[in-house]
C-alpha cells in the first residue's frame, strides 16, 4: 500500500484528530495553544510530534515511555523565524545557504533561514520498503530571493511499525542555473543523562575529537569556564563519561571526524544506565563533519548529535577553511539519518559496530 495525503492548514485546531491509522501506525493533526500546527506520528513504541509548516522540525520523540528530546525553556513551539525563540525541538534542519554562529563578517542568522522555514507543502505518506511498513511526514519549502538564491527543501521522517528508529533525510534542489553555496546541519537534540556514557565512530585521539575555541558573541559565560574549556582541549575525551562535575554551561561544542563501516554508515550513541542507548547514524560521505553541542544548566539539559557538511563558526570562517560546498544550477543535495532508541542488546551490537569500524583503521 502506498498513498500520499497533501495536508491542508485548515484541518489543524486545538482539539487534536485522527487522520490515518493503518494497522499500528497512525497520524493525528493538532495545533498547540501558541498557534503551531502538528502531526503526531505513532506506533506501539512512541510516538513523534513534527511542525509540519514550521521548518518540518520534530518536536518532540517519546519511545519506551521515555522523552528523547532536550530539556528547555520551551513548553511548546512558538511561530517565530528566529532560532533562538523557538529552540526547544528534538530535530532542527539548519542551512541553507549559512549555517552556524555568525561572526562579524556574516549577515546570516543563527545556524540559516531553515530551521524555523514557512513549509508551503507538507504531506502524509503510507509505504512499504525494504525495511517495512511506514508512515511519514514530507513537505516542501522553496526559498527565492532575487539575485541571490532558488532552491526548494525537502524532508522527509519515516516511522516504521514496532521500530525505535526512524529514518530522517533531506533533499536540497537548487532551481537557479547558477551556482549555490551549501550548508546543512542536523541538530539532533537529546536530553542527556548523568553518568551516562559517550560512544562513536571515531579515532580516540584529540586529532579526530577537538573543542571549538570560540564562544559566541551572544553568550554569557561564568568564572571557570574559559578554563574548562582549555582542560577539555587538552583532553576531549573527558566528555565521553557524562558526570555531574562536567559543567557545561552555558554549552561546550566538540568537532569530529568519522569512520564509516563497510556499508558507510557512522554511529553515535548515549549509552543509559540500564544499558539502552540513543542513538544517531549518518555517512560521512553525505555529512562530513561531525559537531556535538552539550549543555547543562539549571534551565537547559541537551546532549546535541549533528552531522554536518561544516563546523559551526558562520559561513565566512567556514568558508575560509573549505567547508561551503557549491550545489550547481539544477542539482540536488541529499543526506539521510537513523534517530532514535535501541535497547539493550540493539545498544551492545551498536557498540561493537563501533569497535569494528575503529579496528579497521586502527
Amino acid at each position: 500500500m502506498n498513498a500520499t495525503i497533501s495536508l491542508r492548514k485548515e484541518w489543524f485546531s486545538e482539539k487534536e484528530q485522527r487522520l490515518v491509522t493503518a494497522g499500528e501506525l497512525a497520524a493525528s493533526l493538532f495545533c498547540f495553544e501558541s498557534g503551531v500546527q502538528a502531526v503526531r506520528l505513532s506506533n506501539v513504541l512512541g510516538e513523534l510530534v513534527l511542525l509540519p509548516y514550521q521548518g518540518q522540525q520534530i518536536w518532540s520523540a517519546m519511545f519506551h515511555g521515555r522523552e528523547l528530546a532536550m530539556k528547555s525553556m520551551f513548553d511548546q513551539p512558538y511561530p517565530t523565524r528566529d532560532f533562538l525563540s523557538n529552540f526547544g525541538g528534538f530535530l532542527v534542519h539548519c542551512g541553507v545557504l549559512a549555517m552556524g554562529s555568525p561572526s562579524a563578517e556574516d549577515s546570516h542568522p543563527l545556524h540559516g533561514e531553515l530551521p524555523n522555514a514557512p513549509y508551503q507543502k507538507a504531506q502524509l505518506l503510507l509505504g512499504e520498503d525494504e525495511k517495512g511498513t511506514y508512515i511519514a511526514l514530507t513537505g516542501e519549502n522553496r526559498h527565492t530571493v532575487a539575485f541571490n538564491a532558488s532552491y526548494t527543501a525537502r524532508p522527509c521522517v519515516k516511522l516504521y511499525a514496532n521500530s525505535a528508529i526512524f529514518d530522517v533525510s533531506m533533499t536540497v534542489t537548487n532551481l537557479k542555473n547558477s551556482d549555490m553555496p551549501l550548508m546543512y546541519l542536523a541538530h539532533v537534540n537529546f536530553r542527556p543523562e548523568v553518568n551516562a556514557r559517550l560512544a562513536q565512530s571515531v579515532l580516540p585521539n584529540p586529532q579526530a575529537m577537538r573543542v571549538r575555541a570560540d564562544v559566541p558573541a551572544f553568550m554569557q559565560t561564568p568564572a571557570g569556564y574559559r578554563e574548562f574549556l582549555a582542560e577539555l582541549k587538552l583532553h576531549p575525551e573527558k566528555h565521553l563519561a557524562l558526570t555531574p562535575d562536567l559543567k557545561f554551561d552555558p554549552e561546550v561544542v566538540f568537532y569530529f571526524d568519522y569512520l564509516a563501516d563497510e556499508q558507510g554508515w557512522a554511529r553515535t550513541l548515549q549509552i543509559h544506565a540500564d544499558g539502552s542507548a540513543d542513538v544517531v547514524r549518518h555517512k560521512p560521505a553525505q555529512l562530513n563533519r561531525g559537531v556535538r553541542w552539550i549543555c547543562r544548566t539549571v534551565d537547559q539539559e541537551a546532549l546535541g548529535f549533528e552531522p554536518a557538511t561544516a563546523e559551526v563558526e558562520g559561513f565566512r570562517a567556514e568558508e575560509k577553511k573549505g567547508n561551503v560546498r557549491v550545489l550547481g544550477g539544477g542539482e540536488s543535495f541529499f543526506c539521510e539519518l537513523q534517530v532514535g532508541l535501541l535497547t539493550f542488546s540493539e545498544a551492545a551490537e551498536e557498540e561493537r559496530a563501533i569497535a569494528r569500524a575503529i579496528s579497521a583503521v586502527g
